[in-house]
């Protein structure tokens, strides 16, 4: 299993971390632009920040004195290539099952007939 996928995903998992997110793909923001557009509080926004990076989801980079945050294409990439292994799985055992179902049936329909010669 992917695990910056798993962490990216419990990450967002929260809905003011997924805000801020949703903010920072518009575009780069420091701690106080995000506060300001959001009803947290600066330290708060910090926090939740400091899970955003340790999941992949988000970089820092120096601008002077401020912090910008931006999102992380790679973290965001984590999340898409973990979609794309549960999706392919969820297809596999979709197909699997219906291969059965459609065995089941095709040994149905061979034994009806089967009893249907035999009677007549």
């Amino acid at each position: 299993m992917d695990t910056y996928g798993v962490a990216g995903l419990t990450a967002l998992g929260d809905p003011t971390r997924r805000a801020i997110f949703e903010c920072l793909a518009v575009r780069p923001m420091a701690v106080g632009e995000l506060s300001e557009q959001l009803p947290v509080t600066r330290p708060a926004v910090s926090q939740h920040l400091k899970v955003l990076k340790e999941a992949g989801l988000v970089v820092v980079r120096a601008d002077g004195t401020r912090r910008i945050y931006q999102v992380n294409s790679g973290g965001v990439q984590a999340i898409h290539a973990y979609l794309d292994q549960m999706w392919s799985q969820a297809l596999a055992g979709f197909q699997q099952a219906a291969q059965q179902l459609a065995e089941q049936q095709q040994a149905q329909s061979q034994n009806v007939r089967s009893e249907r010669q035999e009677q007549s």
